[in-house]
């Protein structure tokens, strides 16, 4: 009989944890990724020597959505749907991601706000609000440096400005280790090139070693309104970063999404667009 009772026991703990484990907290998680809308318009933009796809969407003021490292366009399903209602949403894949092309140049933030600014040009779009998740807030960024005449205002989530601002153990949290799996599968499927995926890796591997590397001097050259936004569980980059970033960039407003870490857009999207939609409606 206690045999049997230590049985059952031990069989409940290991269902809880088995279910626990497979439930988890929501910043624990990587949601799957919900079926992008029908585009009003998608293609190729040929910028910079490569094929850089986008797509467009909706009417009103633009949006520019640009993604993380290692993702795709595909990332921001659950944003799409929303803003596009009352703006034109643009989404693309930053070269060597997704299904866009990319050279043998060097991976870098400066080359990829260039490719950005270019496929802006071809759409001729000369001036959008930019929502950049990781490598594309820092992409961000670098544009409302570089080019701030085109640039409304920046939501920039879970982004660096120096390569200290990163934690180094953050590939062993749950949802970027189901992350890098995840996006190993998905370049095998949209990439033109697949077979070149060791490549691409060692040299955006590279970028993010060095780059960014901004100096205070530089940031507070920044005069685009500005969002700088953190899940509170974020399992990249650093609290103290974040709050450095909004005490350099003049008049940089800290955003904290709550209960969502490094993949908030897809742990929270109805909380990740009201944010967005709350920051570009402020005055």
């Amino acid at each position: 009989m206690k045999f049997r009772i230590l049985s059952t026991a031990a069989f409940v703990i290991a269902i809880f944890l088995a279910f626990g484990a497979a439930a988890g907290e929501r910043w624990d998680t990587l949601p799957a990724l919900p079926p992008m809308p029908a585009a009003a318009k998608s293609g190729y933009a040929p910028v910079n020597g490569i094929k850089m796809y986008f797509a467009i969407y909706g009417e009103g003021d633009p949006i520019l959505l640009i993604h993380g490292g290692l993702a795709s366009s595909d990332y921001w399903a659950g944003e799409v749907a929303a803003l596009s209602k009352a703006h034109t949403v643009i989404v693309a894949d930053s070269r060597g991601h997704g299904r866009s092309t990319r050279t043998a140049a060097p991976m870098g933030y400066d080359l990829m706000a260039s490719d950005y600014l270019a496929l802006l040009d071809f759409l001729q779009i000369p001036k959008t609000a930019i929502v950049g998740w990781s490598d594309g807030g820092i992409i961000g960024l670098d544009i409302a440096m570089s080019h701030p005449e085109r640039v409304s205002k920046l939501f920039a989530q879970a982004a660096n400005v120096t390569t200290d601002g990163v934690k180094p153990d953050m590939a062993k949290a749950p949802a970027f280790a189901a992350f890098i799996k995840r996006s190993a599968r998905e370049h095998r499927r949209l990439a033109p090139s697949p077979r070149e995926i060791k490549a691409f890796l060692a040299s955006i591997e590279k970028m993010w070693a060095t780059q960014p590397n901004w100096t205070e001097a530089q940031l507070s050259q920044i005069r685009v309104p500005t969002a700088i936004a953190l899940g509170d569980h974020d399992e990249a980059i650093t609290r103290e970063h974040t709050v450095y970033m909004t005490h350099v960039i003049p008049g940089a407003k800290l955003i904290v999404l709550n209960d969502v870490g490094h993949f908030a857009l897809l742990q929270d999207p109805e909380g990740y667009t009201t944010a967005v939609l709350d920051f570009l409606a402020d005055p």
